[in-house]
């Protein structure tokens, strides 16, 4: 006569696993701590923006000299235009220097997103001109050259990867995760009804 094992009943109520409730824990802090290291990225990265605006603007002293300022009648492109020295864009980039169009449009850019930035709105937008400057300046700096065009080493350190590019990528990420939602009013401006409509002005 065979013995037939009875299958064990269990009852319908676990107690929930300690282990489980420790991993969703770390889990959710480490989303929380990613949330803010993020958010301070977005903040110094927006930071750095608007005070190249304001010391170029004023002449506060630093990269742009006291009296030099644009509201001194100082030029915020005249200078580093001027200077290029290698790349396919040498003479444009001369030719472009000083322009009060070049001036407006490199002023307004470094405002709108070191604003866009420090908000935490508009981040997709800021991404886009963001990157189009740095790929502009990494033109004009043109890491690739060993030699500038007068024949002098052009002490680049890379011939690809230098400050420019990580700015680039460092917006375009930003963007991509949403990091206006801490510290920031990227929930508020992403329910506004125009960015409902047109989410590429989140």
């Amino acid at each position: 006569m065979a013995v037939h094992d009875q299958p064990h009943r269990h009852l319908g109520f676990r107690l929930p696993s300690l282990r489980k409730a420790k991993a969703a824990e770390a889990a959710a802090d480490t989303t929380a701590t990613s949330a803010y290291i993020v958010a301070g990225l977005r903040l110094l990265t927006g930071f750095i923006f608007l005070w190249a605006f304001l010391d170029k603007t004023f002449g506060l002293g630093y990269a742009t000299q006291s009296g030099n300022g644009w509201v001194d009648g100082g030029s915020p492109t005249k200078g580093f235009l001027s200077g290029v020295a290698a790349g396919p864009m040498e003479s444009t980039f001369h030719d472009w220097a000083g322009d009060a169009w070049a001036d407006w449009l490199f002023m307004l850019g470094l405002l709108g997103i070191g604003v866009a930035l420090i908000l935490g709105i508009g981040l997709r937008l800021a991404a886009i001109a963001g990157t189009l400057m740095m790929a502009l300046m990494w033109i004009a700096e043109w890491p690739p050259a060993k030699h500038l065009s007068d024949g002098s080493p052009s002490m680049s350190t890379n011939p690809f990867a230098e400050y420019h590019v990580v700015y680039a990528v460092v917006l375009i990420g930003l963007a991509a995760v949403g990091a206006g939602a801490v510290w920031g009013l990227g929930k508020a401006w992403a329910r506004l009804p125009i960015v409902e409509r047109h989410p590429w002005l989140r």
